[in-house]
C-alpha cells in the first residue's frame, strides 16, 4: 500500500472573526486542512491557549483530518485571533489579538523526528515576528530531507514581517508562494529593480536558487514560474464571498501535486479551480467538491 505524504503546516492557528461569527484559520492552519482533504497525512505544528478556543481548533482540525499531535498548549497565552474585515470585493484586513500561544512555539525532540519524515512544509511571515517561534521553524525547516519541499507563503500581515525575514525565509525555502499585493513589497525591501511581473519573478527565482514561484493575482488568475519557464491560468469567474484561506488552498493543490507527479498543467488548473471555488464559500477551509480530488 503506498503511503500518503507527509505534509505540514508549521506556524500560527487562529480563529478569524468576522462580523457576523467566528472561523477557524491561520495560513499554516488552512494549508494543513486543505492538504488532508486532497489526500495528504497532514499535521499542524503551532500552539494554542489553555482556554475554550484552544480546544475548538483542536477538535476543528481533527475533524479536518489533521493531526494535532504537535499542536502545543501553552498556558499563560491565550489562543490567537484576529478581526476580520471585508471590502466591497471581499477583500480582507486583519486586526491580531497581542502575544497569542503560537508567538511561543517552543522546539522538542519530536518535532525532529517529523520534520525528517516529511515530504513538504508550509510556513510564512507571522509566526516569525516572535524570535522563538522563529528559531522553531527555522529549526524544523533545518531538519528536513533535501528532498522535501519547503514551501514559503509569503502572507504578508500589517507590519509582521521586515528585509530580516524574507531574506531568512528564502534563504531556507525552495518554492515560494505570493500574490500580486505581495510582490511590490518584495520589490522594494529586497532590491529587485523594475520591470515586469514576470522579469520580477524570474529575478527571485534566480537570486534565491528557487525550483519555482506560485504567483496569484485574484480574478485575473496565477503564474507558475517552474524550471525557467512561465505558465499562466485564468480562473472561471466566480461570485467572491470572502478570499480568506483562497491562496492556502492553491499552496495544498500545488504541493499534492508535486508530490504526486503530475504535470505543471494540471496542478496549476487544479490549484486554481480549487482557490476560486473556497472565495465562493464563507470561511478559509469548506468542504472540497469531489471533482478536486484527483485529475
Amino acid at each position: 500500500m503506498q503511503r500518503l505524504p507527509v505534509v505540514v503546516g508549521i506556524g500560527e492557528v487562529l480563529w478569524d472573526v468576522f462580523p457576523d461569527a467566528a472561523h477557524f484559520g491561520g495560513a499554516p492552519a488552512n494549508f494543513a486542512c486543505h492538504s488532508a482533504a486532497l489526500g495528504a497525512e497532514a499535521w499542524i505544528v503551532s500552539a494554542v491557549g489553555c482556554d475554550e478556543l484552544g480546544e475548538r481548533a483542536r477538535e476543528t482540525l481533527r475533524r479536518k483530518g489533521v493531526h494535532v499531535g504537535f499542536l502545543q498548549t501553552e498556558e499563560w497565552h491565550g489562543t490567537g485571533s484576529v478581526h476580520v474585515t471585508l471590502d466591497a470585493r471581499g477583500q480582507a484586513t486583519y486586526a491580531f489579538a497581542p502575544d497569542p500561544a503560537w508567538d511561543h512555539l517552543s522546539w522538542s525532540s519530536g518535532l525532529e523526528a517529523l520534520a525528517r519524515r516529511c515530504d513538504a512544509v508550509c510556513f510564512g511571515t507571522l509566526a516569525q515576528r516572535s524570535a522563538t517561534a522563529a528559531d522553531t521553524i527555522h529549526r524544523f525547516l533545518n531538519a528536513t530531507a533535501p528532498a522535501a519541499w519547503r514551501v514559503f507563503d509569503v502572507n504578508l500581515r500589517q507590519n509582521f514581517y521586515c528585509r530580516e525575514i524574507l531574506l531568512r525565509s528564502l534563504a531556507t525555502a525552495n518554492v515560494l508562494k505570493l500574490n500580486d499585493e505581495e510582490l511590490p513589497v518584495l520589490q522594494e525591501l529586497l532590491d529587485l529593480g523594475g520591470g515586469s511581473e514576470e522579469m520580477l519573478l524570474r529575478a527571485l527565482g534566480e537570486r534565491f536558487g528557487l525550483k519555482g514561484i506560485a504567483f496569484t493575482r485574484g480574478a485575473h488568475g496565477s503564474l507558475l514560474w517552474w524550471r525557467g519557464e512561465f505558465h499562466e491560468e485564468v480562473p472561471t469567474p466566480v461570485e467572491v464571498l470572502d478570499t480568506v484561506g483562497a491562496g492556502d488552498s492553491f499552496t495544498a493543490a500545488l504541493i499534492l501535486g508535486l508530490l504526486r507527479d503530475e504535470s505543471v498543467e494540471v496542478i496549476h488548473r487544479r490549484a486554481s479551480g480549487i482557490a476560486s471555488y473556497v472565495c465562493s464559500q464563507r470561511g478559509a477551509t469548506p468542504e472540497l467538491p469531489e471533482r478536486f480530488m484527483r485529475g
